[in-house]
């Protein structure tokens, strides 16, 4: 098999599929939709961060794709039903920088509320401005969370600890950590809070979010964080709140459009604002991330091609089959994807047996519209048999797994 990684994914990925006698291909930068599908000409695995798009024109060109990695936390970057569509397995790493971001967070709020970059900056001029106004601890103030999930929560707790009161709010119904006060709409929390710091998801329904009223809304003076996704967030209006002064300082780390690579050029209304901080989408870019990011999802790409694990992938139903004990040397493993309508296990079984193929092991896991079963056999598998099993209708993708 082949993999190919864009976006310098840590070496660790490369090592381990390699060390799984996968061939690795490694390209810098991001890729459009051409480049990319002549790129996965002959590509079993993929490997992305954030700017790579795989859509459905990519993925109709490329169907024998057996998988994708996203080295990051979003997915909004894969079109996962047109992967599902096509029995293309994708993961990502939804833990691994959350520590990252966290500690970006906390720098960012510590360094508007001292106003540090504008002192770095006269410093650097040749001023000496020594001077507290403006200059605030951000003990006993309030943080306002929106997106109580892996990143937000854990910042919860870092916040709480060195001193400051948390407030959060989340469309789902999630359990307060430590002293976190829940709100029941973002229109209590931006009443409550002085600083407001975003960590929603990449779906599309919280495009747009925040924007002039929101930012009208928080209190004057006010810290403002944007560490998730830039589509959430109006920089126009955020640009005139910090402008008017309305609000303090502003830290923003991710954009609607950013550029593919290191050293292209950059625009951002944001640019040149006081006591803005503005960073290259690094909240999960440390040296730690990055190492347990290929780790982890460079071990989930392995697993799933040998042994057909989806264990937390983002678009499969989930399975962690064991090996099922056979003579050596006779074991395969049939990996089904397939429709979820009933009666497909049924008919897996019955191409099994009309040519004589023992079981030896058998799980099935559903997703929605999607079944996933796993066989293991006790005898070889013939071309009649996998003919068979392709000839199903709900069939989506067979593999089979020595």
């Amino acid at each position: 098999m082949k993999a190919l990684l864009l976006e310098n994914l840590h070496p660790l990925a490369s090592s381990i599929l390699g060390a799984a006698d996968i061939e690795v291909e490694n390209r810098p930068g991001a890729l459009d939709e051409d480049e990319l599908i002549e790129a996965l000409d002959g590509v079993d695995l993929l490997g992305i961060r954030s700017k790579t798009e795989v859509t459905p024109r990519v993925l109709a060109a490329r169907p024998d794709l057996v998988a994708i990695g996203a080295f990051c936390i979003g997915t909004n970057q894969i079109d996962l039903n047109a992967a599902t569509t096509h029995g293309i397995a994708a993961f990502n790493a939804p833990f691994s920088n959350t520590r990252s971001v966290v500690e970006l967070a906390i720098a960012n709020i510590i360094a508007m509320a001292r106003r540090l970059t504008e002192r770095d900056k006269a410093l650097h001029a040749g001023i000496w401005d020594k001077s507290a106004t403006g200059s605030h601890e951000i003990r006993g103030r309030t943080l306002g969370i929106v997106g109580y999930g892996n990143i937000g929560s854990q910042l919860s707790v870092v916040a709480e600890m060195l001193g400051m009161q948390v407030y959060f709010y989340d469309t789902d119904d999630k359990l307060a950590l430590g002293n976190a006060r829940r709100c029941s709409s973002l229109d209590e929390l931006l009443d409550t809070v002085e600083t407001v710091t975003l960590h929603v998801d990449g779906r599309m329904g919280n495009a747009g979010i925040f924007g002039a009223a929101q930012f009208a809304q928080m209190r004057p003076r006010s810290l403002f964080l944007n560490l998730s996704r830039g589509f959430v967030v109006d920089y126009g209006a955020l640009r005139d709140a910090v402008a008017s002064g309305h609000l303090a300082g502003a830290a923003v780390d991710v954009f609607p459009t950013e550029p593919k690579k290191r050293g292209d050029a950059f625009e951002s209304p944001l640019r040149g604002l006081p006591n803005v901080i503005l960073t290259p989408h690094v909240g999960g870019s440390t040296e730690e991330a990055q190492e347990d990011i290929g780790r982890f999802v460079g071990g989930k790409l392995r697993d799933y091609v040998h042994s057909g694990s989806t264990s937390l992938s983002v678009n499969l139903p989930t399975l962690t089959p064991g090996r099922s004990e056979v003579s050596e040397g006779q074991a395969q493993r049939i990996a089904h994807i397939h429709h979820n309508t009933p009666g497909v296990l049924a008919k897996v079984n019955q191409v099994l047996a009309e040519h004589d193929v023992n079981i030896a092991g058998q799980v099935l896991a559903t997703r929605g519209h999607t079944g996933y079963v796993v066989t293991d056999t006790g005898s070889g598998l013939s071309g009649e048999v996998l003919a068979g099993l392709n000839a199903i209708p709900e069939t989506v993708r067979l593999r089979v797994i020595e």
